[in-house]
């Protein structure tokens, strides 16, 4: 029995050197990493700039915020309403003499547009050369006055050369602004040929369209009770700064026959012109063109019985200018 116990015993009792031998060889334990921060210090926190401030306290309320002011009691109503009068206390006259400061202020308007001007405008002045007679056409006028109120007088005609004087006209007018772009015109016109002499008194107008159509026209009442219009329309095409066509017509009516001047009722007469003009300078241009002249109606009837022809065509040469 205790042989069978010592047996059994003898594996431990040669373990137990060998486990100590074998403690003895084993390699030693890792030591631990340094810590590379390990003894720096923490640097210390910078003080707050604003730490004990306060905030401002927000802005009372505006006790009149949302309040309307109330409209002046002397506005005038919109729409229509008149125009205040002119102010008639001038501060300079609590300085100087009333009386001087009024011609003071009377020169100072005629100088800046109160001031009195004059023109002389040759529409066209041109010879028409044909196989029979040259003839000879002009139209013009001269106007004197301010920006309102003008005096013109216009003059118009044709004939032949070596022949006779086929008709000529001059008007004395009135002219007055009612406008920025037109005129009315009121006077009297006096026919010199042909036939018997007429006068008649005059009322029209002339002025820009828009587009910058040249545009005039006019009613005439004669001393024997004929009434007759006449309207005219012109336009400068500018081709170049200098060169200028001129498209141009004029159409006459009448609302009673007057045989003994070979007129019709209605539309009696028109004519169409197309004119090439070369401005050397603003006031001067030579101008060459064609014009195209035909009657209607009665009147037409009128003048092939009388063995006038009813229209004509003609090549014309001539100048416009003013001064």
């Amino acid at each position: 029995m205790s042989r069978q116990l010592l047996i059994a015993l003898a594996p431990l009792a040669l373990a137990t050197p060998a486990a100590a031998q074998h403690e003895h060889h084993a390699p030693p334990a890792a030591a631990p990493a340094v810590d590379p921060h390990a003894g720096h210090a923490m640097p210390p926190t910078a003080a707050d700039p604003h730490a004990g401030h306060e905030m401002p306290a927000p802005p009372a309320a505006d006790p009149h915020s949302g309040h309307v002011m109330p409209a002046p009691a002397n506005v005038p109503p919109a729409g229509n309403a008149p125009a205040p009068p002119v102010p008639g206390d001038y501060a300079a006259e609590r300085y100087f003499d009333r009386e001087a400061m009024a011609a003071a202020r009377a020169q100072l308007a005629k100088e800046h547009g109160g001031g009195k001007a004059w023109k002389i405008m040759l529409s066209t002045a041109e010879i028409r050369p044909s196989s029979d007679d040259d003839a000879y056409a002009w139209e013009g006028e001269f106007w004197y006055g301010g920006d309102i109120n003008r005096l013109v007088l216009k003059s118009a005609g044709e004939g032949e050369f070596g022949g006779d004087l086929h008709s000529a006209e001059a008007q004395v007018l009135y002219s007055r602004a009612i406008g920025p772009y037109f005129d009315f015109q009121a006077g009297v016109r006096h026919d010199f040929e042909p036939g018997p002499s007429r006068t008649y008194a005059t009322v029209g107008f002339e002025g820009v369209a828009p587009y910058w159509f040249e545009f005039e026209g006019a009613a005439f009442l004669s001393e024997k009770g004929d009434l007759s219009a006449r309207f005219e329309g012109a336009y400068d095409l500018r081709l170049t700064q200098k060169l200028i066509l001129e498209p141009r017509a004029e159409v006459e009516l009448a609302a009673q026959e007057v045989s003994e001047l070979g007129i019709g009722t209605g539309l009696t007469s028109a004519e169409l012109g197309l004119r090439l003009r070369y401005e050397f300078r603003r006031e001067f241009g030579p101008y060459v063109g064609v014009s195209h002249e035909r009657k209607f109606g009665d009147t037409a009837d009128q003048a092939r019985a009388a063995g006038e022809d009813v229209k004509d065509t003609r090549f014309v040469l001539g100048v416009r200018a003013w001064f």
